[in-house]
């Protein structure tokens, strides 16, 4: 029995040895932002909006004419 209690102590002292002083985990890795939706693309949103307001100005100057 006292072997089985000296077994978990030396465990123990080791797990805890091995995180006071074993291989440093520094920084985690730094994520890099994934691809962008559409709908969260200011670019492809300010496109959007520039061709629906071409195409709105073309249908009322198309009417106009009519």
């Amino acid at each position: 029995m006292i072997y089985l209690l000296a077994l978990i102590a030396a465990v123990a002292i080791a797990v805890l040895l091995w995180r006071a002083f074993g291989p440093q985990r520094g920084t985690p890795p730094v994520r890099r932002p994934g691809p962008k939706g559409p709908d969260d693309d200011p670019d492809f949103l300010w496109r959007l909006d520039r061709q629906a307001k071409k195409s709105r100005d073309e249908d009322q100057s198309g009417r106009e004419t009519e």
